[in-house]
């Protein structure tokens, strides 16, 4: 499971790589669940009146918490509970799931864009902190799903979750995470179909971009552990 990731830097790669202005925020550099993190979406309408107006919806990027709350939860302090365990979404898993059918039937998919993405190495029977990243060093854009929830006060929690595949076949990521586990990888997407992902008229077809990266377009680097 990918728990821990990297955050983009310089933030001017939000607009080069993802064509959208970085959030005002300041992020951590790496981020752990709880934290605040950006995500981009479809640009939510204003009203009624721009959801039903023909034309393209444009994208932006917000700041939300790195684990989902599904909006069914009851108080914050059950948000709390929940979140870390929802840092990650089994795509096999999103219209059966209680957590994530919500969202991924209301086509609130989101792309999470990182350097890098960091797993155990257990094979010598230690954990080794490992940071995945694309060969050619440029920012990864991750599938997920994002979630606004409202408590009864008023108070409010923007989260996201990251999409994850299976792995167990690939080159590189069935090297990671607990022997005799299903191996998981984040969905890695293809930078042509940024748009694609997000504008999908149909969950069925957003599907499609649920695929594991190829593992010859990645590289990994044991790294000290930073928490």
């Amino acid at each position: 499971m990918t728990v821990h990731f990297e955050s983009l830097h310089p933030a001017s790669l939000f607009t080069e790589a993802f064509g959208v202005t970085a959030p005002d925020a300041p992020l951590v550099r790496e981020l752990w669940p709880r934290q605040l993190g950006a995500f981009i979406r479809l640009r939510a309408a204003e009203s009624d009146t721009d959801a039903a107006a023909p034309g393209p919806r444009t994208t932006e990027c917000v700041v939300g918490q790195f684990g989902l709350v599904p909006r069914w939860v009851k108080s914050a302090s059950d948000a709390r509970l929940r979140s870390p365990k929802l840092v990650n979404a089994r795509s096999e898993t999103v219209t059966t799931s209680n957590n994530l059918r919500e969202a991924w039937l209301a086509g609130q998919r989101c792309i999470v864009p990182m350097q890098a993405f960091f797993e155990d190495d257990l094979r010598s029977g230690k954990a080794v902190p490992t940071r995945i990243a694309r060969v050619d060093g440029q920012p990864m854009g991750v599938a997920g799903l994002w979630e606004r929830w409202v408590g009864a006060d008023g108070s409010e929690i923007v989260s996201f979750t990251l999409l994850t595949v299976n792995a167990n076949s690939h080159a590189l990521m069935h090297r990671y995470q607990q022997p005799g586990a299903e191996k998981r990888m984040p969905a890695v997407l293809n930078e042509g179909g940024y748009d694609a992902w997000l504008k999908a008229s149909h969950p069925e077809k957003a599907r499609e971009f649920l695929r594991a990266y190829p593992a010859n377009w990645l590289t990994a680097n044991p790294v000290q552990k930073s928490r």
